[in-house]
């Protein structure tokens, strides 16, 4: 396309913007919720692994599962490739142990022990977890903070799983609780900039935007090569 047919089509076509608010908000809470309800119990704090899970599956399938997968299709939306491809996967993990735990509560399942099945789900987590933090180093420290914590709980929690290893699976349940506090810290971050329209807890942000605290969230319009006023991410 030569410049003049470029600054024709430029100069006629309409866009209508369509601002949305920030899905990882809900996503990263549902995430940091019902990572740390079910990591508790898995690292022995409350209850124990054989029957407390049957009453966690609820809160973990709706508010992990449901309200994380919606966040990430309202990514999509956002046209933010990392969190739809992270909430999408982790909340679709939560609807399937919410099933998977309700199976188990009208006892139409015994857990096997070690219980191999599961571990498996977790290699193909943690695969999928890696590639994200890798992605997030392009984002923010924060997240990939978050992911990078997410992966290691899902590798430790494959090899207890898969091996029958207690030692593997409580280093796995601590490690995603340390993953659901940073998933806190960064979505109560993001909810903060947006409400007080300036940055108040630094997430490491990689690129020109401002780090510091106090610092105005600003992005430069995209004029030609993008959409005006539009951006790509959250």
């Amino acid at each position: 396309m030569d410049g003049g047919e470029f600054s024709f089509w430029r100069d006629h076509t309409t866009i209508s913007l369509s601002p949305v608010a920030a899905p990882s908000v809900l996503g990263l809470f549902g995430f940091a919720g019902a990572t740390f309800i079910v990591a508790a119990n898995l690292a022995g704090w409350y209850g124990s692994t054989t029957t407390t899970p049957t009453f966690l599956f609820p809160f973990a399938a709706m508010f992990g599962g449901l309200a994380q997968f919606l966040a990430g299709m309202w990514a999509y939306r956002a046209r933010d490739t990392l969190a739809t491809a992270m909430h999408g996967t982790w909340g679709s993990f939560w609807l399937g142990y919410g099933i998977l735990y309700l199976l188990v509560a009208v006892h139409v399942l015994v857990p096997p022990t070690p219980f191999r099945a599961l571990g498996f789900w977790f290699i193909a987590l943690a695969a999928i977890t890696w590639s994200g933090t890798v992605a997030a180093l392009a984002v923010n420290l924060s997240l990939a903070s978050v992911l990078a914590t997410l992966a290691a709980g899902a590798t430790c929690e494959a090899v207890g799983m898969i091996s029958g290893s207690s030692a593997w699976r409580t280093t796995g349940a601590y490690i995603f609780i340390a993953s659901a506090v940073l998933g806190w810290y960064t979505a109560t971050a993001i909810m903060f900039e947006s409400t007080f329209k300036r940055v108040v807890l630094p997430v490491g942000r990689v690129g020109g935007s401002t780090n510091r605290p106090g610092g105005l969230p600003g992005e430069p319009i995209q004029y030609r090569a993008g959409e005006p006023g539009v951006k790509i991410g959250q």
